[in-house]
Order: C-alpha cells, then structure tokens, then sequence
C-alpha cells in the first residue's frame, strides 16, 4: 500500500462558523452556486472534510476552478465569491 492513509475529518467549521459534516456539503447536482455553497466547498477541502480530487469529481469542477474560489476568498473574503464582482475584483 503505497498510497498515503489521511485520517477522515468528522466535520470542519463552515463559513458561518458552525459545524459543517459531508451531509451538509452542497448537492452534487448543483448548478447554482452561491457564496455560501462555494465556501462550504472550499471550507471542506481546507479542513480535510473531502479531497480537492473529491471536491472536483462530485461537482464537476476543474482544478483552476476551485482553486479560484479559493484565492477569492484569501483575498476578497467571501464578498469575493461573488460571479457579478469578479470583474471588479480582476480590475475589469
């Protein structure tokens, strides 16, 4: 067995800072995504709730994508996540 064992997280703090578990984490048909759905996905990959592979695989996301929402909220705050600030935010 090669591959490296990461003890699973039973839940993390969520955004609003209260418990977040899998069962809360957004449904993985989502096609809307809010602030909050974002940073509840970006909170589990953090915590170690989910993968950034698992993250990516159940909500069809790219590596690029997830990763952008992650810089947004380092350097924005949550306000960041916003799609109708993005241009604001890049100077656009």
């Amino acid at each position: 067995m090669t591959e490296h064992y990461r003890p699973r997280v039973r839940y993390v703090i969520g955004p609003d800072g209260s418990p977040l578990t899998v069962a809360d984490l957004p449904p993985k048909d989502t096609k809307r995504w809010v602030i909050r759905r974002k940073a509840e996905v970006v909170a589990a990959v953090r915590g170690g709730l989910i993968s950034l592979e698992e993250a990516c695989e159940r909500y069809t996301l790219t590596v690029d994508e997830f990763l952008s929402w992650q810089r947004s909220i380092d350097k924005h705050g949550l306000p960041g996540l916003r799609a109708t600030r993005i241009q604001d935010y890049r100077g656009g």
